[in-house]
């Protein structure tokens, strides 16, 4: 059935056809036995897909990844589809507009979704209004952060302590975004000198309030092992609760489309299907590297139950889908709760 729709919504721009499945589910949601038909056809109940994850309680290890509902305006229509947390963002002290349209592009042969969206977003105030509203029960809400791409490197601290203050009291955890590669130099602050600059202040900034709540750092696959041995010390060291792996890649690796086509899309994050490999091994090295103490949460590549289950395999205590949830449709937070619980029962 969704092979169907798919082939007609993909006859139409990605980014037009995300704004009209977002108005879909919004007027779905707020009409009661929609939302309640919707909610028993998608959730997946079971003590075995409880998780826990640097402390806080999970009723299943899927979620929606940054990225989807950047704006907090899709978290409670998209909770009705079975996943246990959705993380919000990438959100901005200031809203902007992000780059130039068009930006999202499909490679639908592969199975990848190249984009250079810019987080465009409408700025920490606004979301943090929306987020000040009733959440759905049992839904964990992430705040993944970063900096306007007018603010210079070398100020991107106050950015990121800015959004942490105002997210912090309205969601259930912190991921701190410096590995976009849509962001011109937001890479750079992936070196130790600066990364450690912002990680600090956000752990001190932490450590100053009531109530103790996870920051997560989200990490390029494009690391080299040096690099990434450097960051996971920083974290150690700071005390920073967990990783998120990964964001996407500028690597074109495992597209079949010929070299013209893709210098035709030109720059932007890959993500999708020729992923999984990076993400995998990725999560499988921190999981060595930190002898498994450091929580993961993967996502990447995630387009099969299977390779949720390989993901968690490797070391994820959760996964989070987003080019999967787009080329597979709705049920595919199902299949793999109903996966997860399958290879349970086994063991």
């Amino acid at each position: 059935m969704y092979r169907l729709l798919r082939s007609i919504l993909f006859w139409f721009p990605a980014e037009m056809i995300h704004k009209f499945v977002a108005g879909v589910m919004r007027l779905a949601y707020f009409i009661l036995p929609v939302r309640a038909v919707i909610r028993a056809c998608y959730s997946v109940r079971h003590p075995s897909l409880e998780r826990e994850f640097c402390g806080i309680k999970f009723a299943n290890p899927v979620g929606l990844a940054a990225g989807f509902d950047k704006n907090a305006t899709l978290y409670k229509p998209f909770s009705m589809l079975g996943f246990s947390f959705i993380e919000i963002g990438t959100v901005t002290p200031v809203g902007q507009s992000g780059n130039p349209k068009p930006r999202l592009f499909r490679i639908v042969q592969d199975e990848a979704l190249i984009n250079r969206m810019g987080f465009n977003n409408d700025g920490a105030e606004v979301i943090v209004e929306r987020l000040k509203k009733t959440h759905p029960a049992g839904l964990v809400i992430g705040g993944n952060i970063g900096k306007n791409t007018k603010t210079p490197n070398d100020e991107a601290v106050s950015d990121y302590l800015y959004c942490f203050d105002a997210l912090y009291p309205h969601v259930d955890y912190i991921t701190v975004n410096v590995s976009c590669p849509n962001v011109a130099g937001l890479s750079a602050l992936q070196n130790p000198a600066m990364l450690r600059d912002i990680l600090t202040a956000i752990v001190e900034h932490r450590n100053r309030q009531v109530e103790r709540k996870p920051v997560l750092l989200k990490i390029s696959p494009d690391l080299s092992i040096m690099r990434l041995d450097e960051i996971l010390q920083i974290v150690e060291n700071l005390g920073i609760d967990g990783i998120v792996a990964v964001n996407t890649t500028t690597q074109r690796t495992g597209l079949t489309i010929g070299k013209e086509q893709i210098e035709a899309i030109g720059k932007g994050g890959m993500s999708g299907n020729p992923l999984k490999l990076q993400a995998l091994e990725t999560i499988n090295y921190i999981r060595q590297r930190t002898k498994g103490k450091l929580p993961v949460i993967g996502t990447g590549g995630v387009m099969s139950p299977e390779d949720a289950v390989r993901l968690l395999n490797a070391g994820a205590t959760l996964v989070q889908v987003y080019s999967g949830f787009v080329y597979q449709g709705p049920s595919l937070v199902k299949k793999i709760n109903k996966e997860v619980l399958k290879n349970a029962n086994r063991n």
